[in-house]
């Protein structure tokens, strides 16, 4: 850290007096103070605001700033109470006092000094962000107000002065302005100066147009009422110069210029290095290394990134004066002051040319905008010349490696400390050497596209992300570091199911390196009569939808957010050795799009389809003039998704899993199940996974045995009512039974369990007794009574009782009209009840006009063409179902049943689909009268 200047130091952020302590002093107010005015407790109400008063008043003078500070806070409620029942007063003892005014409590007309009788406040001996490796010398004084209630007002007033030395004279401090909608009875910032005095003061909101004053002592006087007006509102995506800074800045020094000049004197080096010290020998292994300077500049700079660790030292003066190299290296500890100083030595005693610049890690373009003052700043690094090319050496970084040396922090600004003074100068931005996140994913798709793929994944990150990763991996135990790599897998792949990891830091690349291998879902779906999986890792991240409607914001540009550089390289090995596979959507992209910075290559060769993309966010703004042309270009991109193709005759799932079973390309994927499994035998998941593998390829007797497993560790709903399925295909209907009725004892309320309950008393003959199950349910109400209805509409129409069933779905629709799913039940009832088939066909037709994914819909009107006779309309129907959804085993049956009576082919095979995706179909069309 370099010396700060934040909003959260509010009233401490800069003060001064000769006599610094770190026991505070009690003292009346100053005289150059003016009062705020009195609060009358006795009128307050709940109309009043909270914070009554926030009165802030700084004066400067010979290279001191004392800020005197008068809050009173209503009581309102027991949380404020809380919150405000003690008092906290930080400072520095190291550049100034704190001076106590004034602690007390106005209840009506009656004022309560919470000092009287000595009291005092308690010093607070502790580092305060010593987990955040910082040593500021800051002391906090603290007082429990006692007797404070419900209705008091507080009411603190208090002095920080500050004095530092490294200013040689020189002031700078910030006031915190605050704004409406915030409301104050009293609010003010007053700066007083002496009239000799050339303070600068900034504020970086609209305010009216302020005009200091001449005091009757010769001071010049500048008040702020508060709060100020409301900035006005922004864009979220406008770049940070656009945003108003809520502050006043007031400084002396003269431009950037003075402050360049005045602070360069902290970095010189002559006589630094002892000769025959440890840090010159340093210097010695490294020039006797190489002469190549970049090299020189790459090893100095690893030197002092991985054999000295990170402290910042503000006390003693160390807010802006670095420790002495010598001290760095024997405590193998520093700040970026410290950090700076030491790699500036070892650089220019290795003849690399080399000087400090400050910079600001967070407020980037915004900087220019500032004041000259230390305080704009927050941070220091190295900038090295060579061979005419600027390289920004961050001695408080990690990992940075020769290759890394170009790379420009994403920082914008830097202030050149120079005896000659200098101005600010830019950092130009562009994409590092090394993306931050370099992926490597691999996918083994020979089994099929609508299998699960083996993966093995290869994630290396760099940077402070690499450093935290290698704390966690370091210190958490091994579930937690399990999680962590499952959850940076997870960003590349569609549910992954993860049964390798590894973890590892490599010295000579500086890069975290998370290894992992299993099985993932890619999502391929049929589109246009063939199957398509999404590829893009680029351009479907790239959102861009400014906001420029308001005349104020017209010129505004589109920032691409802050810096962000990922590579992914995805290699998949295709069926089939990829014949027949191609690719649709841009192969190539522009190179910056909306800001972002863009690079890709696919091949498609020897079986294997590789697409390698990387996006640089950060690094571009979009102009104003140029935003209509931009926001059309991204629509375009992202209708150019790439996208990997299947070949058109690609078979559907069920004709895939015969030809993967013959050729045991399936046995990889059971593999990666069963390390699993062996990995965590007491998961229900483990085996609920396979589980629903092993169903898929339609082993349904394996897939009875995973699910038996975890439901002895884990019993739930859901897999009862799944195992119960399982059962009913395999014609065991009292184990379905069994299972359906556990699932009804585990949750009574579950709609699932009463009507797969119901479904089966039916089979059983009980029909009776399963509509009057859910009758009782429908009266209840309740968000599913209209399942319920529709439930008992199928039961009647199954039974013979198709009118009554009808009535039930037309009360329904009456009710709740337009609902595609209930026009639907109401067409499959009448079609295979054979009645009505003229509304029937509407029905159908108007659902699915409604229906985003109408397949189900296309085979229940085609079961009433079928019942009318018109066979070439019903196979339409069938086929376009069927082109959506390859295995409805409803629409397989009824082609294959209209197939064999025209004596056409195929009908068979469409006839042993059906029966192999729904064993018992032939009974359930056989209680329709329908029969192959």
């Amino acid at each position: 850290m370099f010396g700060r200047m934040t909003v959260a130091a509010v009233l401490v952020c800069a003060a001064t007096v000769a006599h610094a302590g770190d026991k505070p002093l009690y003292q009346p107010v100053p005289a150059w103070v003016k009062p705020a005015p009195p609060i009358d407790a006795s009128k307050l109400g709940d109309s009043d605001p909270i914070l009554l008063v926030m009165d802030q008043q700084q004066r400067f003078e010979d290279g001191q700033v004392w800020i005197y500070a008068d809050m009173a806070m209503r009581i309102a409620s027991p949380q404020v109470l809380t919150q405000a029942g003690t008092v906290p007063l930080p400072w520095n003892p190291g550049k100034g006092d704190l001076v106590v005014h004034r602690i007390e409590i106005l209840r009506g007309a009656e004022r309560i000094d919470a000092l009287a009788g000595g009291k005092r406040v308690t010093v607070l001996q502790r580092e305060q962000q010593l987990e955040r490796a910082t040593l500021n010398g800051m002391l906090t004084a603290t007082l429990p107000v006692e007797g404070l209630r419900v209705g008091d007002v507080l009411r603190v007033s208090f002095s920080v002065t500050q004095k530092d030395a490294a200013l040689h004279g020189h002031v700078q401090s910030v006031a915190p302005l605050l704004s409406a909608p915030m409301r104050l009875h009293f609010g003010r910032v007053r700066l007083l100066w002496p009239k000799a005095m050339d303070l600068r003061w900034r504020a970086y909101s609209k305010l009216p147009d302020l005009k200091p004053v001449t005091t009757p002592d010769g001071y010049n006087e500048l008040l702020i009422d508060l709060p100020i007006a409301k900035p006005a509102d922004l864009p979220g995506d406008a770049p940070l110069r656009f945003r108003p800074l809520p502050l006043l800045d007031a400084t002396d020094y003269a431009d950037w210029a003075d402050l360049s000049r005045d602070m360069a004197p902290l970095y010189r080096t002559e006589g630094a290095i002892e000769p025959d010290g440890p840090i010159a020998a340093e210097v010695a292994r490294i020039a006797a290394a190489t002469a190549d300077p970049r090299q020189r500049a790459a090893m100095a700079l690893e030197t002092v990134q991985d054999k000295v660790r990170y402290l910042f030292k503000g006390m003693d003066n160390g807010d802006y004066v670095p420790q002495s190299p010598a001290q760095t290296w024997s405590a193998r500890y520093g700040d970026c002051k410290a950090k700076t100083l030491l790699l500036l030595a070892m650089l220019r005693a290795l003849g690399v040319e080399a000087e400090a610049v400050v910079v600001n890690t967070e407020l980037g373009d915004l900087i220019p905008q500032r004041l000259p003052m230390p305080g704009a700043f927050n941070h220091v690094l190295v900038r090295a010349t060579i061979a005419g090319e600027s390289l920004w050496l961050d001695g408080t970084g990690g990992g940075s490696r020769r290759e890394d040396l170009g790379d420009v922090p994403p920082f914008r600004h830097a202030l050149p400390l120079r005896e000659a003074g200098s101005g600010l100068i830019e950092m130009p931005m562009r994409p590092n050497a090394r993306p931050i996140t370099d992926a490597e994913v691999e996918l083994d798709g020979r089994a099929g596209v609508l299998f699960p793929m083996p993966y093995t994944v290869r994630v290396a990150v760099r940077g402070a992300q690499a450093e935290v990763l290698r704390v966690v991996a370091a210190q958490a135990g091994k579930d937690e570091l399990d999680q962590g790599i499952d959850a940076i897998v997870g960003s590349f792949l569609n549910e992954p199911e993860t049964v390798e990891r590894s973890f590892k830091y490599d010295e000579a690349s500086a890069t975290a390196v998370v290894t992992a291998a299993g099985i993932t879902y890619p999502d391929w779906s049929k589109e246009n009569g063939r199957y398509r999986l999404a590829l893009d890792s680029a351009v479907s991240s790239i959102g861009f939808s400014p906001d420029r409607a308001r005349p104020a914001w017209r010129e505004i540009p589109v920032s691409s957010g802050g810096y962000a550089d990922t590579r992914v390289r995805t290699r998949i090995r295709l069926p089939g050795d990829g014949v027949g596979f191609d690719t649709e959507g841009d192969r190539t992209l522009p190179a910056t799009l909306a800001g972002v910075a863009l690079q890709r290559s696919v091949t498609l060769k020897d079986g294997w389809l590789t697409l390698d993309d990387r996006s640089v966010t950060g690094i571009a703004e979009v102009l104003p003039a140029d935003i209509p042309a931009t926001r059309a270009q991204v629509a375009q991109a992202r209708g150019r998704l790439l996208k990997a193709i299947a070949p058109k005759e690609t078979p559907p799932l069920f004709l895939q899993v015969e030809v993967a079973r013959r050729s045991k390309a399936l046995d990889p994927i059971l593999a990666v199940y069963a390390r699993q499994i062996a990995q965590h035998p007491d998961k229900a998941e483990s085996f609920g996974d396979r589980a629903w593998f092993l169903d898929r390829i339609y082993d349904r007797k394996g897939a009875i045995a995973d699910l038996t497993k975890a439901i002895a560790l884990e019993p739930t709903v859901e897999r009862y009512l799944w195992r119960s399925r399982l059962y009913s295909a395999l014609k065991d209907d009292a184990h379905a039974m069994t299972d359906a009725r556990a699932a009804l004892e585990i949750d009574p309320g579950s709609a699932s369990a009463v009507g797969r309950v119901a479904a089966l008393l039916a089979e059983q003959g009980k029909r009776d007794e399963a509509l009057a199950m859910l009758a009782e349910r429908a009266d209840q109400g309740g968000d599913e009574k209209n399942n319920y209805v529709s439930s008992q509409a199928t039961l009647l129409s199954d039974g013979g009782r198709v009118d009554e069933g009808l009535a039930l779905l037309d009360t329904m629709i009456a009710a709740s009209p337009g609902k595609a799913d209930l026009l639907n039940s109401r067409c499959w009832l009448k079609a295979t009840g054979n009645v009505a088939l003229d509304t029937a066909l509407k029905d159908c037709s108007k659902a699915i006009e409604l229906a985003e994914s109408p397949a189900s819909i296309l085979d229940s009107r085609g079961l009433v063409y079928f019942r009318l006779g018109r066979m070439g309309d019903a196979l339409a129907d069938f086929d376009a179902a069927l082109e959506q959804v390859p295995d409805m085993a409803a629409s397989l049956y009824m082609r294959g049943v209209i197939r064999k009576r025209a004596g056409t082919a195929g009908g068979d095979a469409d006839l042993a689909a059906a029966r192999m995706i729904a064993p018992r179909i032939d009974e359930d069309y056989a209680r329709y009268g329908i029969k192959p």
